[in-house]
């Protein structure tokens, strides 16, 4: 005890944290509960200000010609649609065509709505079905998203249902999107509702005490209800994506856990080496504290990565992303060490295993842990084999991703018998032309109309246009503007509609032209994107680059870490591809195959995924290089640290799948593919990548491992950090490099000594 006493901080940074986490652990716990409470009030109804949207590139051409025409042309771009259906006797019965346009000018009447047209006042082929059952009312509800949803929800129930002869049902891209934030909102309860008693159950299993198990649960909760404060906070100064409460929800369980554990486990591993409380925690502080803290940071830079680029949908990724992870982490260094000192022993009460155990635990026996131990030895004999084959695995899991399609996210997102979809798949199965994915092509200046015409003549000659309608004129003079639409061949946003975007923007004319449309927006989406990811992807990899090498001193580590974290990823993209765009197990698993996939979602999912590798990397490593620095034996330390974190990750990797799959029931297919597809990486990197790879990798590179040159391990010395504390002993790996094998633990700060080879009271994490 003398010994671990004298090795704590007595002063600097490490110590007076210490000591001001730990000074007043009551108040902190009020003063976090009081906190709560505000953030509960704080962030209460964040759902309902949030967006559905955000594909979409605020500053690209067919953003702001979409813009124009909302504003000058608004019966051209309908939000909302009212799908009537007349039954055998048909529209253009007296008594439906009279019902008919009771119900347009009704609508025509309602505050909000302007651009309203049916088919009784046009009689527009496009606006009647193929049967001459079913007719169409448009309109256009003016306002940004949040206003516009409100006027909807206002006047869709009396529009709904029966009138008449007719048979009412609404539709539209805003009642899409209304719908949508709808069934997230429901879905996300229902995900919560499945994953808390399923990790509660998980954790009581992994730490064996009831107590321990809600501490991590307790930081979780704290996390989310924060997050969601901060991103009502957020809904004032710019748009948030609805879509982000489902990995705040995900993360705020899955991070604090992970951190909780970490800590939690550590604390224990100090209490069954004979420390008191207070040094235990003081302890855990500076070493589990220290990794968390690194940990954190890694995630939110694989996250904030994602603020490069336009779309709010990424963004708000970011925005709900980086506040989770430092509020998680920073619960986890607070309230948690508060907690810890209150309980002491008793973390350990509660144990819920014992009726289950054969006989009693006596401390004695197999080695905590001791099931990696031998599994690192294994692959560590086999490495050439194993790195070669688990490689090769990950590569042929991820080749069906060459065949990915992108496209844009529509309403067979949502379920087959939501309102919106059944309208939408009307429209594509019974009305002529191309609902939704005809282009248009906006001309502003003055212009004759010999002009307009040789325009139209020259777009009608393009490759794959099917139809052109228009032009439609407003304006006079120099403010003249005028609209065509253009439908082409084929699926709406295709191959062949996407080469026919940039054939129409090349297409010479009299005045000055914009296109917009769904495969507008689609290309534009995807320039954007192509043109910010090599910055997003190298804020990533330079940023880990750099924390790796503080965490190792190597130059060898980071390079490793960058490469296997991406390497982990394979499986995830294949299958997104093989499932969600292919349509493989789309029976199973209820969503509609579209062909494609949406072009955002990739991104996000790499940074997401990335990030959580990160997190479980920077575990192991850590303890690694903690062991190495104290032996200089390399391929011990790579055995002690999947010792002593092998069951952690896994453990850890397991619970947040499990919080990823409930987010991954979702209706919405885009949740869905977010949900499992995160949940699959996360479960590749804890029981391959961190279990096969990474050991074996380490041990074909040796003590090459831990090499740097001589200016970068003068760097490491001044400014590195290691779970064991600042790094004071660079010359134990520079060392061990050129083959001396020094041994300097005793420099590094590591309090443990026999500590970290002893047994915890009933410790399961370590398998």
């Amino acid at each position: 005890m003398a010994e671990v006493k004298k090795a704590l901080p007595t002063g600097g940074g490490p110590g007076r944290w210490t000591r001001l986490v730990t000074a007043r652990p009551r108040l902190s716990l009020l003063v976090a509960l009081v906190l709560t409470a505000l953030a509960v009030l704080a962030g209460g109804g964040v759902a309902d200000r949030m967006g559905s949207g955000g594909w979409e590139d605020p500053d690209a051409e067919s953003t702001r010609a979409l813009q124009v025409l909302e504003r000058e042309f608004p019966a051209s771009q309908p939000n909302v649609l009212l799908l009537v259906d007349a039954g055998p006797a048909g529209v253009d019965a007296p008594a439906a065509a009279a019902e008919g346009r009771r119900l347009a000018e009704l609508l025509d009447a309602r505050e909000g709505v302007d651009g309203v047209v049916s088919y009784w006042q046009t009689g527009s082929p496009a606006l009647r079905s193929k049967d001459g059952r079913q007719a169409l009312v448009a309109a256009r509800i003016d306002g940004e998203e949040k206003a516009a949803g409100a006027v909807l929800q206002r006047i869709a129930p009396e529009f709904r249902g029966t009138h008449g002869p007719l048979e009412v049902s609404v539709g539209g891209p805003l009642a899409v999107r209304h719908e949508m934030q709808t069934i997230i909102q429901e879905d996300l309860l229902r995900a919560e509702l499945i994953a808390l008693p399923i990790t509660l159950v998980l954790l009581v299993m992994v730490f064996g005490s009831a107590v321990a198990a809600v501490l991590p649960l307790g930081i979780g909760i704290v996390a989310i209800l924060g997050t969601n404060a901060v991103l009502r906070g957020i809904t004032e100064f710019t748009d948030v994506s609805v879509f982000a409460q489902n990995l705040t929800t995900a993360l705020g369980l899955g991070l604090a856990i992970d951190y909780a554990l970490f800590v939690v486990r550590r604390y224990r591993e100090e209490l069954a080496g004979g420390a008191d409380t207070r040094t235990a925690v003081a302890t855990t502080l500076r070493t589990a504290g220290r990794t968390v803290l690194f940990s954190a940071l890694t995630v939110a830079v694989s996250l904030a990565a994602m603020l490069v680029f336009p779309q709010y949908f990424l963004r708000s990724f970011a925005y709900a992303g980086i506040a989770v992870v430092l509020l998680a982490a920073a619960a986890a260094l607070i309230l948690l060490p508060a907690a810890l000192l209150l309980l002491g022993d008793r973390v350990n009460a509660l144990d819920l295993r014992r009726a289950f155990r054969r006989r009693p635990a006596t401390g004695e026996g197999r080695p905590e842990g001791a099931g990696w131990g031998r599994a690192a030895a294994l692959v560590m004999r086999r490495a050439p084999w194993f790195a070669v084959a688990t490689a090769t695995g990950l590569v042929l899991l991820g080749l069906p991703f060459l065949g990915v399609r992108f496209g844009t996210a529509d309403d067979r997102q949502l379920p087959a018998t939501a309102e919106s979809r059944v309208v939408q798949d009307q429209l594509r199965e019974v009305f002529p032309g191309s609902p939704g994915g005809a282009l248009t092509v906006l001309a502003e200046g003055p212009a004759g109309a010999a002009q307009y015409e040789g325009y139209r003549t020259r777009i009608e000659a393009l490759d794959g246009v099917a139809r052109v309608d228009g032009p439609a004129v407003a304006g006079t003079g120099g403010r003249a503007l005028a609209t065509y639409t253009v439908v082409p061949e084929g699926e709406a946003v295709g191959p062949a509609a996407q080469r026919l975007v940039g054939e129409l923007r090349a297409e010479d004319a009299p005045f000055a032209t914009s296109v917009t449309g769904a495969a507008a927006v689609l290309v534009d989406s995807k320039d954007a994107i192509g043109e910010r990811l090599p910055w997003a992807a190298a804020v990533i990899v330079l940023v880990t680059l750099v924390l790796v090498f503080l965490l190792t001193g190597s130059v060898v580590v980071p390079v490793q870490a960058v490469v296997l974290n991406a390497l982990s990823l394979t499986a995830m993209f294949g299958a997104v591809v093989w499932v969600f765009q292919d349509g493989h197990l789309s029976g199973l698993l209820g969503f509609t195959a579209t062909g494609d996939i949406e072009t955002t979602l990739p991104v996000l999912m790499f940074c997401v995924a990335f990030g959580l590798s990160m997190d479980y990397g920077v575990f192991l490593l850590s303890r690694i290089k903690e062991e190495y620095d104290a032996t200089g034996d390399h391929e011990a330390a790579v055995r002690h640290g999947l010792r002593r974190t092998g069951g952690l990750i896994t453990a850890a990797a397991v619970i947040l799948a499990v919080v990823m799959v409930a987010i991954g029931t979702s209706r919405v297919t885009n949740t869905k593919m977010l949900g499992l597809g995160v949940a699959l990486a996360v479960l590749m990197d804890a029981m391959v990548v961190r279990s096969l790879l990474v050991p074996a990798v380490m041990k074909l590179t040796g003590r090459l491992t831990w090499w740097a040159p001589a200016p970068l391990r003068r760097l490491h010395a001044r400014f590195g950090i290691s779970e064991g504390g600042i790094s004071q002993a660079p010359a134990a790996a520079a060392g061990a490099a050129h083959g001396t094998g020094k041994a300097t633990g005793k420099l590094t700060g590591d309090s443990t000594g026999s500590a970290a080879g002893s047994e915890p009271a009933k410790e399961s994490v370590g398998g």
